[in-house]
């Protein structure tokens, strides 16, 4: 039976990866499109930046995130060190590029069978992003599932801008990471199950939504 300390951490780890993966999907999916739609100057250079953002070390990311907001960083003012929202900054930086570089290959996916359609047809550009997009939602859903996938897993980053701090910032990964020190396997192992439900629930949920849309427009 689960005590209040662990629905605590359970809820907290979900709050946290759900509003970093909705800040990356208002940056990485509208980036992705761009870039999968247009073909610019320094678009290289950006493709390859976003590629090898997409394999970041967490912990690489928690120690710049912890220079940057640590008490003599630039940002120290603030005061986001080990708090939740310090997490939340972490995993935004994690998400946003696999969010944005799997958006860009479901885009180029579909840019050349529907590009040349819905000119021909008279639509504006505006049209012509809003359908190319609505018709690689699957590929972007994945993209979207697969960063959940990496928040919610997430623990060197973490632990380190977060602390790890009982009743404030410890989220499942880190509560399985102290659990697991201390000896306690069974209660290690129970967190490491409600992780893994929540991810298929999550999944689960997208692959339904998209399987619905995908019979709506074939009805």
């Amino acid at each position: 039976m689960m005590t209040q300390d662990v629905w605590e951490v359970i809820w907290l780890s979900l709050q946290v990866t759900t509003v970093s993966v909705a800040i990356g999907m208002l940056v990485g999916i509208p980036t992705g499109t761009l870039l999968g739609l247009y073909s610019f100057r320094g678009k290289r250079l950006i493709v390859a930046l976003i590629y090898t953002c997409m394999g970041l070390p967490p912990v690489l990311v928690g120690v710049v995130v912890y220079l940057l907001l640590s008490r003599y960083g630039p940002l120290g003012a603030l005061g986001l060190l080990f708090t939740p929202e310090a997490m939340i900054i972490a995993q935004v930086i994690l998400v946003t590029p696999i969010l944005a570089g799997l958006t860009m290959s479901a885009v180029q996916a579909k840019e050349r069978t529907y590009w040349e359609t819905a000119k021909s047809l008279g639509a504006s550009p505006m049209q012509m992003m809003i359908t190319i997009v609505r018709e690689a939602r699957g590929g972007i859903w994945s993209g979207v599932a697969a960063a959940y996938g990496r928040a919610i897993s997430e623990v060197g980053a973490v632990m380190l801008v977060g602390g790890n701090i009982e009743h404030h910032t410890r989220v499942m990964t880190t509560a399985i990471i102290l659990e697991t020190r201390t000896g306690n396997f069974t209660a290690g192992l129970q967190l490491g199950l409600v992780l893994l439900a929540i991810s298929f629930l999550f999944n689960s949920f997208l692959m339904a939504g998209v399987l619905n849309q995908m019979r709506s427009r074939r009805r």
